[in-house]
């Protein structure tokens, strides 16, 4: 696999396929319990599960935002609980905007995994091909796994705050528009942005249809966003770590490769209320 995303018509061209591992991601930040009610009703033949709060997060760590990053030897059980194996190749879908299943990807990328992608237009889209689902939970073998992030591929809040002044490097806000401006926040107890910080709704990355973008296109418009800025210095963030995610796989897709992830982001960052905030666009 070459690309970072995989369309209906080949995955199911290849379910069946030996060391094929599908992941289900669905999640509901309204309601949590969602995801694993619609895993259980219904998901994509083969598929395990892998819920956010659970299996993606570890709330024990504190002041590292609302989806703290696990660390790495919690990541390796998890992974280790499912049956994984360096040379499967892992599809990973939700039931919105691939912003979730962004966040595995993002962490199967930043433990050395390579062949892996998000299902583009996700389980809409496998419904909407008249693909089958089934109710059936797969069997699974557990594993031994030892894995570490790549402390490249993250920034902590030290790091971002001196990214602040450093006009070489970018840090990038995936969250709405008016979230970012400080107009609205409706899930953390500050509005705002990190100051310097600049805004691309991951939203934008996709069409009408719930779709990726051509990576032409996306391409095109993170370059002219950030100007002469190299994209292994830009850093991403959002609310807590997830729909960054979706950016950073947005410009792996564009051809963009190198950019690091801000795990904490705005809810980690406001965690400590001495840290600088900024409101509107500026």
């Amino acid at each position: 696999m070459n690309d970072v995303l995989i369309g209906v018509d080949e995955l199911h061209a290849r379910l069946g396929e030996t060391g094929l591992r599908i992941a289900d991601a669905r999640f509901d930040l309204a309601d949590t319990g969602k995801g694993d009610a619609a895993y259980r009703a219904a998901h994509l033949p083969g598929a395990i599960r892998a819920d956010l709060d659970r299996d993606l997060s570890d709330h024990a760590r504190t002041g590292l935002g609302r989806h703290p990053l696990p660390e790495s030897a919690a990541f390796a059980r998890w992974l280790a609980s499912v049956g994984y194996a360096p040379d499967q190749t892992w599809v990973i879908y939700d039931d919105g905007n691939a912003s979730f299943a962004a966040r595995l990807w993002w962490m199967l990328k930043a433990i050395g995994h390579h062949d892996v992608r998000v299902l583009d237009g996700g389980y809409a889209a496998w419904i909407a091909a008249g693909a089958a689902v089934t109710d059936v939970v797969p069997a699974v073998t557990p594993t031994t796994v030892v894995a570490a992030f790549n402390a490249a591929a993250m920034r902590d809040v030290d790091a971002s705050e001196r990214l602040r002044s450093d006009a070489t490097q970018r840090l990038v806000d995936a969250r709405a528009a008016p979230r970012f401006r400080g107009e609205v926040e409706p899930l953390d107890p500050v509005a705002g942005h990190v100051p310097g910080a600049i805004n691309r709704p991951f939203t934008e990355n996709l069409d009408a249809g719930g779709y990726f973008k051509p990576a032409a296109v996306l391409r095109a418009e993170w370059l002219h966003l950030l100007g002469d800025i190299a994209p292994e210095r830009v850093v991403h963030m959002c609310g807590s770590g997830v729909t960054a995610c979706h950016n950073l796989l947005a410009m792996e897709h564009a051809g963009l490769h190198g950019s690091a992830l801000f795990p904490p982001s705005w809810s980690g960052w406001i965690s400590d209320r001495a840290r600088a905030i900024a409101t509107g666009d500026d």
